[in-house]
């Protein structure tokens, strides 16, 4: 599978399992809502206080298992490098991720100080692969 179908499956489900590693390796699992920016990055919204912002900020290696509502039936494997953007910078980005995903906020005020309370982070997943290749 190519990335360009990938991104495209990823921005019809924005269903998620992120998979990050631990300091000893091994592997942490998180469910999550994924977009896609415009520069073609995965986009996923965390606190900086979770488990997985600890791991990529120390191995940015991050791979994605995007399903749909189903559970069964078509998915996607992805994987990627993770650039962390924090507040202040995270606040209008967290905005468009936001929007992608849920479309309008009834209180953008509200949304930007729950933001902030939460201490909310944005990752940006550069992707450099996709499957599965083949199926069965």
């Amino acid at each position: 599978m190519d990335l360009a179908e990938a991104r495209a499956f990823i921005e019809d489900h924005p269903r998620a399992v992120l998979h990050t590693y631990r300091q000893d390796g091994s592997p942490q699992l998180s469910p999550v809502i994924v977009a896609v920016d415009d520069d073609g990055r995965v986009l996923v919204s965390t606190r900086e206080t979770s488990v997985k912002f600890a791991n990529l900020a120390r191995d940015p290696r991050a791979s994605l298992c995007v399903f749909t509502d189903g559970f069964f039936g078509p998915w996607v494997r992805v994987d990627g490098i993770a650039e962390i953007v924090r507040l202040p910078d995270a606040l209008e980005p967290l905005v468009d991720y936001y929007r992608r995903v849920a479309g309008e906020h009834e209180d953008w005020d509200a949304y930007r100080r729950a933001m902030q309370d939460e201490r909310r982070v944005l990752l940006r997943i550069d992707l450099t692969d996709a499957g599965p290749d083949t199926s069965g």
